[in-house]
């Protein structure tokens, strides 16, 4: 990108002077040409009256007929032509005589001009000539006596100086408001560039259009899927991202951009979101079959919602990620609980060596032995999911670690899921059920724990009881919403993802609890096996 040699400022004073100067400059154009037409035509039509109002003179008329003393005529012409303001009252008899004329030692010479043998044979006319007085438009009337017949002409002539001299004031005003226009189109130029310029934050245009290339290729270039609208709910952004996840959910629009958000994608919420200005975090939805999670944010501009903003990203990569995140957690957990169960195990064997307990260490190694490989068994051969399977060891280890008796029973045997994406849902449900009985085995006497998990007809049913402290009933309705709970401050987050992950499976919940006896939840969901292809 080319950087401009000028400034904003700049190029603002410089075009609206150049849209002052030409639009002045077409103006004077236009006004000298139609002021010279009007002048002209005024002049033109005065001439026309005066010679007119002088032929119809009685005592010109009289004079020319009977041929009286050329004084009577010249005074009475000299009166006409310092009434009417006009450069020259020439009255001529039938053989182009002057009688009347501003100069007295011209009277009794023919007319100047060459123009006057029309009106001599009756004609009334108006040209333009060159006289002795110079310059003029000159109107020509006959002039008739008493009895009808043409007894001489009048000549009435304006100068055309007069024309010149309007022409000339016009333009010197003409003047006088270009330069005014000029300088208010500077001072208002300057002003203009200098709001705009505080407007964008002192930004340039390159710098501007440099930010605006530098923010749609990184919208663009985000995984998250991102779409913006502005206050009237229409779309201002569709990333690339977005894009992606709405045509694998079905959505295909070439160019959503200008479009309601209810048009191109119903159900967004952006519309709420605009209404209320309150931000809307980590939520789920479901478009067209396809789960995402979505962040939905106002934005907000001298505490006036301007617009909304909404983020998202496809759940099967985010379950993605937290299977692996799961998967090393659980191990790490695993590994933990049983290096603390291995070295005390370690400790006892240190003794029975110390007391040269030979036999006991024998018999000590072989029960160990047995145990682990009868527990490693009992889940492998029960529970086909291995990611799930090794969940389940690392609870047990998790849980002698803790002193607390877990059992777990299978009736029939789990297959794998038909998806990768519900081992995720059952590990979330069975670990945060288990993680909530042993925090309440904590004041108990008798700390056991019972899962029972059996599969038939394509529905898993899980079953967990402990013997904890229970729930009371007042709370177990509202025990299920986030940010509910009975521990404390900053909890409440496990049973809610519990009742999230059993309604993306279509599944159902129950909760049974007696204070200080205990508490059953019972998990069924609808449960797809994994396709052996062999």
């Amino acid at each position: 990108m080319t950087k401009s040699r000028f400034k904003l400022s700049t190029m603002i004073i410089f075009y609206v002077l150049l849209v002052v100067l030409l639009s002045l400059l077409i103006t004077d154009l236009l006004i000298t040409e139609n002021t010279s037409d009007d002048i002209r035509d005024q002049l033109e039509e005065k001439a026309l009256i005066v010679s007119r109002s002088v032929a119809e003179s009685q005592i010109v008329q009289e004079s020319l007929q009977n041929q009286a003393n050329d004084e009577t005529i010249q005074d009475y012409a000299m009166s006409i032509q310092e009434a009417t303001d006009v450069l020259f009252v020439v009255v001529m008899d039938m053989e182009g005589i002057r009688k009347s004329h501003p100069n007295p030692e011209r009277i009794g010479k023919s007319f100047v001009g060459g123009d006057e043998e029309r009106v001599l044979n009756g004609e009334e006319y108006i040209s333009i000539s060159e006289g002795t007085l110079g310059h003029s438009v000159r109107a020509f009337t006959p002039i008739y006596g008493t009895d009808g017949e043409q007894v001489g002409a009048v000549s009435i002539g304006i100068s055309l100086d007069a024309v010149e001299a309007s022409l000339q004031r016009s333009h010197r005003n003409i003047l006088i408001g270009s330069l005014i226009g000029a300088l208010v189109g500077v001072i208002g130029a300057f002003l203009l560039a200098r709001y705009i310029k505080k407007s964008l934050f002192g930004l340039e245009p390159v710098a501007i259009a440099r930010i605006h290339e530098e923010r749609n290729r990184m919208l663009h270039s985000v995984r998250e899927g991102i779409i913006a609208v502005d206050s009237d709910a229409k779309i201002t952004l569709v990333n690339k991202s977005a894009r992606e996840i709405f045509q694998k959910a079905g959505i295909h629009v070439e160019d959503p951009l200008g479009l309601h958000i209810s048009y191109y994608l119903p159900h967004s919420m952006l519309e709420r979101v605009l209404e209320t200005g309150e931000a809307e975090l980590d939520e789920e939805q479901v478009i067209n079959g396809s789960s995402i999670i979505v962040n939905r944010v106002p934005l907000i501009v001298n505490d006036e919602v301007v617009g909304a903003i909404s983020t998202f990203r496809d759940k099967t990569e985010v379950n993605q990620l937290a299977e692996q995140l799961t998967g090393v957690r659980l191990y790490a957990e695993s590994l933990r609980a049983q290096s603390h169960e291995f070295k005390n195990k370690l400790h006892v064997l240190l003794g029975m060596v110390e007391m040269e307990s030979f036999k006991d260490v024998k018999s000590y190694i072989k029960q160990l032995v047995d145990h682990q490989v009868h527990e490693a068994d009992a889940i492998t051969n029960k529970i086909k999911d291995p990611v799930l399977a090794g969940f389940m060891i690392g609870k047990l280890s998790f849980a002698r670690e803790q002193n607390i008796d877990l059992s777990v029973s299978c009736e029939t045997v789990i297959p794998a899921p038909g998806h990768v994406a519900v081992t995720h849902e059952l590990v979330t449900i069975i670990g945060n059920l288990l993680d909530n009985a042993i925090e309440s085995l904590a004041g108990s006497e008798e700390k056991r724990i019972s899962l029972f998990m059996s599969y038939v007809d394509e529905l898993l049913t899980i079953e967990l009881s402990d013997t904890g402290t229970g729930i009371e009933n007042g709370v177990q309705e509202e025990i299920f919403q986030r940010g509910v709970s009975t521990k404390g401050e900053d909890r409440g987050y496990g049973l809610h993802l519990v009742r999230a992950s059993v309604d993306a499976l279509e599944g159902s919940l129950e909760l049974e609890s007696i204070l200080q006896e205990g508490t059953k939840f019972t998990v069924i969901i609808p449960y797809e096996a994994e396709v052996n292809e062999e």
